[in-house]
């Protein structure tokens, strides 16, 4: 086997093993960031039946990388739709690595 061939096979598999990671990250954190939008747009709605659906979810990485820096965390981040008692809500949530909690933000800015 060429040199070349090694390296892109390590490149290869160092790949599929970041893009596992992630994807088990993202499961981990998705039933808390479920019921932290949940409870907002239950909340939100004035609506204890309403029920959650996730719509969407991305593994965000700290902008600034690199051999001898790592500034900042990486985060999942959902959108989490909301829907009971005729109406719906859309919240993006945040789940920071290394912590147990998740963030609700109303997706639409501004007043509920």
């Amino acid at each position: 086997m060429t040199a070349r061939m090694v390296r892109m096979t390590v490149l290869g598999l160092l790949a599929l093993t970041c893009c596992a990671s992630q994807s088990q990250f993202l499961a981990s954190k998705q039933p808390t960031a479920t019921e932290v939008a949940l409870a907002r747009g239950r909340f939100d709605l004035n609506c204890p039946a309403a029920t959650a659906t996730v719509l969407s979810s991305d593994y965000i990485q700290p902008v600034v990388q690199g051999p001898w820096l790592d500034a900042g965390v990486t985060r999942a981040e959902y959108t989490v739709g909301v829907e009971g008692c005729g109406q719906r809500k859309t919240y993006v949530v945040m789940c920071q690595d290394g912590s147990s909690t998740c963030f609700a933000a109303n997706s639409q800015g501004g007043s509920p």
